[in-house]
Formats: structure tokens, C-alpha cells, sequence
């Protein structure tokens, strides 16, 4: 994309879209109209997630405030409860399932076909929800049609990359692929490729730096939290980050589930390694040896979890005390969240964890591992931070589980959690996204987050790789 303006390129708290300048219609006219913004993303279904949900909240609130959406996404099953509103259309690219990672990824199918598609008739704003392929082809969109670009980071892909590293040559392999596809002049491209050695990491590596071109080349990178702002600037040290959380409702009211004879501890969400499963079996067995009535239930699709984690929870089931209930549709996870005495989440490579603003919009009081997921938490109060091993997360739970002996604690607590929450909505989210929308539009300076204070100490990818 062109460069900024030298004018603004030296504050680094604001900056205008570069192409503004440019556009066939006067920055009031392209801002009074409604909006085309189209959203790319490589995961809308088959599993159930964060992020699918997110999009399809941004989505809604889009279409509510007057605009219309193009999603462009990978062919894949899943809930998309706004398939038929008559204001926003789809495009789904050709994908093949991604084994143990509950997405499918397009190898670029009609790649060519799609990308010149949409260069002719351009979307107002392109919004691009992580690296994949489809999220690339946003790029590119953005890029050849001159328009703004917004990524919307959710996933610490450093911590995916050590989980899922299996994964690495395959998706650099299909990167390299879509990448070539999309050169004007491939012939030459591939000319000047030449065989290396493989090296161990090396894809990841390479993935990672695919992530750090596509966040330094946005107009602005929203992130759903100060915690995975600072990965970005570590990742991209020049990308223009603005941190937007995404907002989440009140689940519907359901009855509550029946209580079970001891506390109750409830995980929700997906069941894979990453997540943390291990670490929360571990931490329960020595819970159970001070509460033998204790009960583990885990909500989330464990059958299709790989095949380790899968027996593991299988086993730990058979020993008695752990509940696999298996997925339950959102609509009715309410029930389930007050039938519970607490929420317990192990993860360390969430970025935001919607489930924890669940819980507590429910009232559950919660116990976590990771001290930057703070959005809904007051330690002390309405949640206890434990360390990512086994004793320090048991012996959090046990704390946890004391404390709500005393009713008033716990009333405080559940009063505490529900008003947390409750700050962040979808309607403040997407007044905060529309306005950066329209600004991007209008050529209006766009503020970024100021507060973010990124390890530059850290290794990162400036440069190309060698």
C-alpha cells in the first residue's frame, strides 16, 4: 500500500488512510452513504469458537447500523444465523479440513477468479479477522483496489505456532501457493525461487513473518485486548494498533441445570491442547483429594479433541468426578453456568476468552491462570490468578472454594463479575469499530492505543528471513 503521508507519518498516535485522496466521491458523501465492509476471515465453522463468534456479532451490529456485509470465508458448516438477511452476501471459497484444528482451509480455488471479482467492484472497507489464506486474498483486495485496510487480530499465533507445529509446513506450504497464484507474472516469480534446506522451525518462522507484513501493512490493527496489542507491537513493531475488545450480551435466561453434590467446576469452550486440558485434569485430581465430592464438568466438543487429549479425558472420567458433556448450543449454556460454583479456564494463548465475559455476566466467580486476561477479572474479589502448573491452579481453586463459604463474599463476588461484564457489550464494540470505519473513509486521523508497552527486547521478525 502507498506510504503515508510525511505529514503524519511522524506521529505515531494518529495517522490517515493513505487512499483517501483518491476516492470518486467526497469524504462526506462516501460517510453519509451506506457502506459495503467486507469481512475476510478463515474461520467461520465447522467448530464452534471465539472468533466465529466475534465476526458474527461485529456482522449483526454492521448491518444494524444501516451498512451492508460481504463475508468472504472458507465452505465450511457451522451456525451463520444471519445467512438470510437480505443486506449481506457471501462468498465461500473451496476449503479442505485442517485435521485436529477444527477449521478448513482454502488452497485458493478460484483464487484468481475471486480476486479480480472483487477488485472490480470493491467493498468500501476491507476487514480481514486473522492470517490464512482468505485473509491474504483481503489484502491483496485492499491493496489492488486501494482501499482501507483493517485486520482484527484474535489469536496469539506464537503460542498456536509451539501447539499446532505439526501444522506449520502445511499452511506456509498453501501460503507460498496462494502467494504465487496471486502474482500478476507467476512464470517470473517462480523463476527466482530457489530449493533451500529445510531448516526445523523454519515454516513457522515464515508464518510468523507473513503475520508481521500483513499487521504492518494495515491502516489499523484492532486487537481485542492490551494483551495481544503488545504481541502484535513485539511481532510488528510498526503496525498502528488500536485495542477494541469484543463485546459480548447476556446468554438467554435458561433453567438452571440440577446441582451436583459437591462444588462444581465448569470449563466451556474448545477442547484441544492449547486450552490448557491437561493442566486443569491435573490440578482436579488434587482438588478431589480435599473434596472428593468435587465434580470437573467440561463442555466442548472432546470427540473431536486429538486423540491423546481424548483418551486422557476419557480416563479421567472413568476415575469418577469429570463430566464430558459435550457441545452444547449457546443459546442454552446459561443453565449450565448457573448450575456451577465456578469457572475455571487454564489457558495461557487466549487473547480475550469471550467464555470468561459468559461466566461472568452469569455471576460465576472465576479462577485463571493468565494475569492478562484481566478485562473481567478483580482478584480477590470476584476471581483468584493462579500460576500456569498444577499446585498453585489447585490450590487457587481451593481458595476460590473457601471464600464462597462466607454468602456475602460470594454475593459481592457474583455482583462484581456480572459488572465487569456488563462494560462490554456488542453496541459498545461496534460503535467504537464504525467509528474507526468511518474515519478510515473520511480521511479523518484515526487515535491508536496509546498505553501498549511491547518487550522490544524480545526477539521478532523485522526483517525478511535468510
Amino acid at each position: 500500500m502507498a506510504d503515508l503521508d510525511p505529514a503524519t507519518a511522524d506521529d505515531p498516535h494518529s495517522f490517515e488512510h493513505p487512499h483517501a485522496a483518491e476516492v470518486d466521491v467526497t469524504a462526506d458523501e462516501r460517510v453519509e452513504r451506506p457502506l459495503t465492509i467486507a469481512q475476510f476471515t478463515d474461520n467461520y465453522g465447522p467448530a464452534h469458537s471465539g472468533l466465529l463468534y466475534a465476526v458474527q456479532f461485529l456482522e449483526s451490529q454492521v448491518l444494524a447500523a444501516g451498512h451492508r456485509v460481504l463475508l468472504v470465508a472458507p465452505e465450511a458448516d457451522g451456525p451463520n444465523p444471519l445467512a438470510d438477511n437480505p443486506h449481506r452476501r457471501e462468498i465461500r471459497m473451496p476449503s479442505v479440513r485442517i485435521p485436529g484444528a477444527g477449521i478448513r482451509l482454502s488452497l485458493g480455488k478460484d483464487l484468481e477468479f475471486r480476486l479480480a471479482q472483487l477488485v472490480a467492484d470493491p467493498p468500501d472497507i476491507v476487514h480481514v479477522h486473522g492470517l490464512g489464506t482468505v485473509g491474504l486474498l483481503g489484502v491483496w483486495v485492499a491493496q489492488r483496489a486501494n482501499r482501507p485496510l483493517v485486520v482484527t487480530w484474535h489469536t496469539d499465533l506464537e503460542a498456536y505456532a509451539e501447539h499446532y507445529w505439526h501444522l506449520g509446513p502445511f499452511l506456509y506450504g498453501a501460503y507460498q501457493l496462494i502467494a504465487l497464484r496471486a502474482e500478476p507474472k507467476p512464470w517470473k516469480a517462480l523463476a527466482k525461487m530457489r530449493p533451500k534446506r529445510p531448516r526445523r522451525g523454519g515454516a513457522q518462522l515464515q508464518l510468523l513473518q507473513a503475520a508481521a507484513d500483513m499487521l504492518t501493512s494495515a491502516d489499523v490493527v484492532t486487537t481485542p485486548s492490551d494483551k495481544t496489542g503488545t504481541r502484535v507491537l513485539e511481532l510488528a513493531p510498526k503496525a498502528k494498533v488500536r485495542v477494541v475488545p469484543n463485546g459480548l450480551d447476556p446468554l438467554p435466561e435458561r433453567l438452571a441445570i440440577p446441582k451436583a453434590k459437591g462444588p462444581r467446576l465448569l470449563y466451556v469452550g474448545r477442547v484441544s491442547p492449547e486450552k490448557g486440558l491437561d493442566l486443569l485434569l491435573d490440578a482436579f485430581e488434587l482438588v478431589q483429594d480435599f473434596e472428593p465430592d468435587a465434580e470437573l464438568m467440561i463442555i466442548g466438543d472432546w470427540k473431536d479433541s486429538p486423540p491423546g487429549l481424548r483418551r486422557r479425558l476419557q480416563k479421567a472420567a472413568r476415575r469418577g468426578g469429570t463430566k464430558l458433556v459435550g457441545r452444547v448450543p449457546r443459546d442454552d449454556l446459561a443453565g449450565y453456568y448457573a448450575g456451577s460454583d465456578v469457572f475455571v479456564f487454564p489457558s495461557m494463548t487466549d487473547t480475550q476468552a469471550l467464555v470468561l465475559h459468559e461466566a461472568a455476566l452469569c455471576g460465576l466467580p472465576l479462577v485463571i491462570v493468565d494475569p492478562e486476561l484481566n478485562l473481567v477479572v478483580d482478584p480477590g474479589v470476584n476471581a483468584v490468578v493462579a500460576r500456569p502448573n498444577v499446585v498453585s491452579l489447585s490450590q487457587a481453586i481451593m481458595a476460590m472454594l473457601r471464600l464462597l463459604k462466607d454468602p456475602a463474599v460470594a454475593a459481592e463476588g457474583a455482583t462484581r463479575s456480572r459488572e465487569l461484564a456488563g462494560q462490554w457489550t456488542i453496541e459498545r464494540q461496534a460503535t467504537e469499530m464504525m467509528s474507526i470505519y468511518e474515519d478510515l473513509i473520511a480521511g479523518r486521523p484515526v487515535p491508536v492505543s496509546e498505553n501498549l508497552k511491547p518487550d522490544l527486547g524480545r526477539p521478532r521478525l523485522g526483517g525478511r528471513l535468510h
